[in-house]
């Protein structure tokens, strides 16, 4: 902020506080714009070689679940076991988004994304990626395919 130089005319003062209104009003529309990407964010992630995707809102709250016909011959714990690791690495990408929308709204290195991604980044933890999901992208790169 602006300081107002002592024994400033009220015109000068004025105009000051113009532009300190203009700013706050930018810096407000930034951070709506902001929130409205988050809210409309969409993040997914696989597991189990591709039998388990979990799409999670800008939330983090489920969206879309969706399994392969090989899971019915899983045994429950593994199905619950498969969604919730899969759930949680979709919820760990959520920073990364989040960082982006910041980016492109209110700034990389603006106060306000760096609280609300170190917020994202503590609720919702980077997950490792799936050891088969790495596996078998590993053998793609290897195979050429």
């Amino acid at each position: 902020m602006m300081d107002v130089p002592f024994g400033a005319t009220a015109d000068a003062a004025e105009e000051w506080m113009r532009s300190w209104s203009a700013s706050v009003s930018e810096r407000a529309a930034q951070t709506q714009a902001m929130s409205q990407r988050v809210a409309e964010l969409s993040v997914s992630a696989t597991g189990a070689r591709g039998a388990v995707e979990v799409t999670v809102a800008g939330s983090g709250a489920v969206t879309n679940l969706w399994l392969d016909e090989r899971v019915r011959a899983w045994p429950a714990d593994r199905i619950a076991a498969e969604v919730m690791a899969t759930m949680r690495r979709a919820q760990g990408r959520l920073a990364g988004a989040v960082a982006e929308a910041a980016a492109q709204t209110v700034g990389a290195h603006s106060e306000t994304a760096r609280a609300i991604v170190a917020s994202y980044a503590t609720r919702f933890p980077e997950q490792p990626d799936d050891p088969d999901e790495q596996r078998e992208r590993s053998r793609r790169g290897r195979d050429g395919w």
